[in-house]
């Protein structure tokens, strides 16, 4: 499991992270909301290790990673698969090179290996089809045809999809999705939800969600952590959530829900 301990991070004068602790069980989605500015996204960058917290720790499966080299913190992130918001895709490489490049980085050469593993997550993210399901020479000619696009030819659903197949090369644990629906319109978003969803039931991975979107966090959440101020607010399941009498926690809320229920 993720476990995070009175984790402070402070930027010149401003202090983000204020004694964040939060608990991520194996196999479970947690959702990180809260307002703009409020540290989701530099928790879930310390939670990585690409920042180091000025203070507490991050422990993943009990290893506390910022107390490890350079080497064995990559030891650590090859369980970890990060979707960064937009997908973050090269827009110089195909799909295959986009998907690939990170077990290239790491060394492997063999095509038959990078091809079966860009296979494998292609079809996880629901970007291909099984050869069971169209046949073998359909598989092949879409197979085909979407490794030799660039990110340029694909819609912003499956741009974001390709971030997520990247993301779940080499079977990572767990997976970080920073703000997975922003830029996505409502039935793309609603998409890309079940995606996490059905990654989480079919693979087992543990999720972290960071997010704005109160529909995600309705959709995909088993937990749902608030921060605000630079701590935990709130912390507990999804239903906890929706009736909390924290007003704060109201008010987040119903700012978002609120003008839909108008329409």
């Amino acid at each position: 499991m993720i476990v995070i301990e009175n984790v402070h991070k402070a930027f010149g004068p401003k202090q983000v992270l204020c004694g964040v602790s939060l608990t991520i069980p194996n196999g479970e989605t947690m959702c990180i909301v809260g307002k703009s500015g409020c540290g989701k996204s530099v928790l879930l960058k310390v939670i990585v290790g690409l920042l180091s917290p000025d203070k507490g720790t991050v422990s993943i499966d009990g290893t506390p990673i910022h107390q490890l080299s350079r080497e064995e913190l990559y030891s650590v992130r090859r369980k970890i698969g990060f979707v960064f918001q937009g997908a973050a895709l090269f827009d110089s490489l195909t799909v295959w090179e986009n998907v690939a490049i990170s077990l290239y980085e790491h060394g492997e050469r063999r095509f038959e290996v990078l091809d079966r593993e860009v296979r494998r997550v292609l079809e996880a993210v629901r970007l291909v089809p099984s050869p069971e399901e169209v046949g073998h020479a359909t598989y092949e000619r879409e197979y085909a045809l979407l490794c030799a696009k660039k990110p340029s030819d694909l819609s912003g659903g499956m741009r974001k999809r390709v971030g997520v197949a990247r993301a779940l090369v080499g079977s990572p644990a767990y997976v970080l999705y920073d703000e997975p629906s922003t830029g996505l319109d409502p039935i793309t978003s609603e998409q890309i939800d079940h995606l996490i969803k059905d990654l989480q039931n079919r693979l087992g991975v543990t999720s972290v969600v960071i997010t704005h979107d109160m529909f995600s966090v309705f959709n995909v959440a088993d937990r749902v952590a608030m921060l605000d101020g630079g701590v935990v607010r709130f912390e507990g399941s999804v239903e906890e959530f929706r009736s909390s009498p924290d007003p704060i926690v109201q008010e987040f809320i119903d700012r978002f829900v609120a003008p839909y229920q108008r329409v």
